[in-house]
């Protein structure tokens, strides 16, 4: 199971196979993740405001695998396991398609079939790179209530919008835990406030 770029969701029917648009593979988004990952992920004094300037190289694929791995060993095995759950909807996915698709003749249901076999593995990938960065996202979350981290601003673009969304909804999910919020700054910012 190894990260590598996919492209678009696809959208699969009996006519055929066409791509989402505004539906990109989270692998564009993971070395976003991973910028801020390593941008709070040092000791903290209490009261200091840290900044933090990306980097010009970017880790490869298997550098950002190795990371993730550093931090959480058990996820090879946890990714193992989520991915032979997908294949395992994906394979029935093709055997119910009668059930699902009650309308489609015969001819079109064989065609349906064949259409979601053949993206069979496109899927499993964009699958594996979701997988991966809700990993990084799941990682961020812990760390940002670890140090209690109250404020990260980032440049405002779409792809670091997109990530502190994801880390704003999974810090939504943790029960007991504080509100968010996301707001432009007049400077060319985005900031994720964790409210207390």
């Amino acid at each position: 199971m190894q990260l590598k770029y996919q492209g678009p969701k696809p959208i699969i029917s009996e006519h055929g196979v066409s791509f989402k648009d505004g539906k990109e593979d989270k692998y564009v988004y993971i070395q976003t993740a991973i910028e801020i990952l390593n941008a709070i992920d040092h000791e903290y004094v209490q009261g200091k405001v840290y900044k933090y300037d990306a980097k010009i190289l970017k880790p490869s694929d298997e550098e950002i695998e190795k990371i993730i791995i550093g931090y959480k060993p058990e996820l090879k095995q946890t990714i193992d396991e989520e991915i032979t759950s997908y294949k395992q909807y994906l394979k029935e996915e093709i055997e119910n398609t009668s059930n699902s698709h009650p309308l489609l003749n015969k001819d079109e249901l064989s065609a349906l079939q064949n259409n979601l076999k053949i993206m069979h593995e496109y899927r499993i990938q964009r699958a594996i790179n979701k997988i991966y960065y809700m990993h990084i996202i799941e990682i961020i979350s812990d760390l940002i209530k670890e140090h209690e981290i109250k404020d990260i601003s980032t440049p405002f673009n779409e792809k670091f919008w997109h990530v502190l969304e994801t880390i704003q909804g999974a810090l939504a999910k943790v029960k007991n835990y504080r509100a968010s919020k996301i707001k432009e700054n007049p400077d060319s910012t985005i900031e994720l406030k964790i409210i207390s």
